[in-house]
C-alpha cells in the first residue's frame, strides 16, 4: 500500500505587490506537525522598477521562518531588528502575544534587477507558550548543520532529526530538512523522522511505490516512520513536520491562535494600531475585512 496519504498542489496568492505559490494551509490539510503556512515566492524576475514591499504587518501565536534561494530580503520589526536575509540563511521571528514587521527589498537593490526565491513557513506555537514574549533569531547559512549521506547533500535548517538539532530556537518537536540529490539516488529517511511528515518537491522529482512526482508538489505520508523514495537527478525535496499541537488552531490573516477570541482582540487591536511600532517605518498593512488564508465561515 501507498504511504502517500495526501497531495497538495501549489495554489496561487496575493500578498499585495507578489504572488506566490501558497501549499499550507489546505482545505483537507490545515497544518503538518505544528506547520501551519508554507508560501513559495518565486522564482521571480524583477526589474530595477519592480521590488518587493510588504509593510507593517502583525503576527501573533506563531513563529516566522524565512529561507532564500535566491536574492535579499531586509526584515525589520517592532522588536528593534533590522536584519538582511540572504539565501541559505534562517529568519525566524517568534510573534507570541504580538510583533510587528516588515519584508522589503534592499535599498542597494532597489534600482537594479534581481531575482527572488524562497519559502516563507508558520509555525503554530504550544498552547501554553502562544502569548509569550516576542523574539527573534538570525542563523547565518554557515550555522546550519548540513552532512553528506547515500548520495545527497541533507541540511537540518530548523528542529531535531538524524540524531542532530539546529540552532534555530523552535519550542515543539519538529524539523524542517533540505535534501539535494545531484544524482538519482533511493532515500530511506522514516527511522529518522516522528509525528506528521510532509515533503515538497521544489525541483526535479521523486518516484514512490511506482508513481513519479515534480514540482511545487506537497506529499504528505500516511505514516513518516516508512519515508522512503527514490529521486531523480538534480532532485531538492524538503522534509518537514514533527508531533502535531493536541489542540485545534484559528487562523485569520496573519494571526493563529488556540483562542477564537484571542485572534478578534488581535484585529480590533490592529485596527486600532494598538501593535508596538516598528522603528524607522511608517504605514500599515490594513487588516482585511475577510482573511485571504481561510474564509470567515472556516473559524468556528
Amino acid at each position: 500500500m501507498s504511504n502517500i496519504g495526501m497531495i497538495i498542489e501549489e495554489r496561487a496568492a496575493d500578498i499585495g505587490n507578489f504572488l506566490v505559490g501558497r501549499l499550507l494551509p489546505f482545505r483537507q490539510k490545515r497544518m503538518v506537525g505544528p506547520f501551519i503556512f508554507i508560501d513559495h515566492m518565486g522564482p521571480a524576475e524583477l526589474k530595477d522598477y519592480q521590488n518587493l514591499d510588504v509593510g507593517p504587518h502583525p503576527h501573533i501565536g506563531l513563529s516566522t521562518l524565512t529561507y532564500l534561494f535566491e536574492g535579499s530580503v531586509m526584515h525589520r520589526d517592532s522588536l528593534g531588528t533590522a536584519v538582511e536575509i540572504q539565501p541559505g540563511a534562517v529568519n525566524w521571528m517568534t510573534a507570541g502575544r504580538g510583533v510587528v514587521h516588515s519584508e522589503r527589498t534592499p535599498e542597494y537593490l532597489r534600482h537594479t534587477d534581481k531575482r527572488l526565491h524562497g519559502l516563507q513557513i508558520w509555525v503554530a506555537l504550544p498552547k501554553e507558550l502562544e502569548q509569550m514574549d516576542p523574539s527573534f533569531t538570525h542563523v547565518e547559512a554557515k550555522d546550519i548543520p548540513a552532512w553528506e549521506q547515500e548520495g545527497a547533500t541533507i541540511k537540518l535548517i530548523s528542529g531535531t532529526a538524524f540524531g542532530k538539532t539546529s540552532p534555530v530556537p523552535v519550542y515543539s518537536p519538529q524539523y524542517f530538512i533540505k535534501i539535494v540529490t545531484p544524482k538519482g539516488q533511493k532515500l530511506n529517511i522514516g527511522q529518522h523522522l516522528y509525528g506528521e511528515s510532509g515533503l515538497y518537491i521544489l525541483e526535479g522529482s521523486i518516484i514512490c511505490d511506482g508513481h513519479t512526482y515534480g514540482p511545487r508538489q506537497i506529499l504528505i505520508a500516511k505514516d513518516s516512520t516508512l519515508c522512503s523514495f527514490e529521486t531523480t537527478d538534480d532532485t531538492t525535496v524538503f522534509i518537514f513536520g514533527g508531533e502535531p499541537l493536541p489542540e485545534e488552531r484559528f487562523i485569520y490573516w496573519n494571526f493563529v491562535s488556540s483562542n477564537r477570541d484571542v485572534i478578534e482582540q488581535a484585529k480590533l487591536d490592529w485596527q486600532q494600531q494598538s501593535f508596538p511600532l516598528i522603528p524607522g517605518e511608517t504605514g500599515f498593512v490594513p487588516l482585511p475585512q475577510q482573511s485571504p488564508n481561510v474564509k470567515l465561515k472556516d473559524i468556528k
